[in-house]
């Protein structure tokens, strides 16, 4: 796979429920892997869901997924999957999301990559750059997630901090004892001011044109030919 096409497409979880089944057949294929079974954002609830919505990496024909994640916006029917992650843990999370929730905030969760292009640099970045791009649309001014170590340096890139208010100075033993998740926020989804400038430039770009055509290099020279399509009907 030396020169890949992909498509970064961005919608309303009810307005493609046939998408979402694919998604969701894909996250547990990628949990199984891994040996975990039990994982709140895994849950199908959210597919009917009007306050979720849903960003996935395709092939160019649509058949293949290759990876998503999901935004859900606090203030729904359901609560945050992190609320329901940590609440035996930290009992006054749903406070703090009503609290957060005041000026519009969300959560990024259920962010899984294929292994079949996790090593080609078409992982967790690209969907967390797209999902931190679709906040301004969905008129959030802060953002949560739960993350895995292996995806807290890349949040952190795209203007994320540490959530040092919660758990264990921001980590909990999820979603098994011998797994550690680090809760994290972005304070101001606006001016991601703590972004690395690369980063925030790149957001920034695809926030002013959410249907943009650009060839990118993988970290193993490959050409990255990615169709982005993060406007939300």
């Amino acid at each position: 796979m030396d020169h890949i096409k992909l498509v970064i497409r961005a919608f309303r979880a009810v307005n493609d429920p046939d998408a979402c089944h694919r998604y969701v057949d894909g996250h547990m294929k990628v949990l199984r892997i891994f040996g975990i079974t039990m994982i709140t954002s895994a849950n199908k609830d959210w597919i009917s869901d009007p306050y979720t919505y849903v960003i996935m990496v395709e092939s160019e024909d649509g058949e293949k997924v290759y990876g998503g994640a999901r935004i859900q916006l606090a203030g729904g029917p359901q609560p945050l999957p992190i609320e329901t992650a940590v609440e035996e843990l930290q009992p006054d999370i749903h406070r703090i999301v009503q609290e957060y929730a005041m000026e519009g905030t969300g959560e990024l969760c259920g962010l899984w990559n294929s292994r079949e292009v996790a090593g080609l640099g078409i992982g967790s970045m690209y969907l967390i750059r797209a999902a931190v791009t679709l906040t301004e649309q969905l008129r959030m001014t802060t953002l949560f997630a739960l993350c895995a170590p292996s995806t807290v340096k890349s949040s952190m890139r795209v203007g994320y901090e540490i959530a040092s208010f919660m758990g264990n100075n921001g980590t909990f033993y999820y979603p098994k004892e011998d797994l550690v998740a680090t809760a994290v926020v972005i304070p101001d989804t606006r001016t991601l001011e703590n972004a690395d400038p690369a980063e925030r430039e790149i957001i920034m770009g695809l926030r002013q044109q959410p249907v943009q055509f650009k060839i990118d290099e993988g970290p193993r020279g490959q050409v990255l030919e990615i169709n982005y399509k993060l406007l939300i009907e």
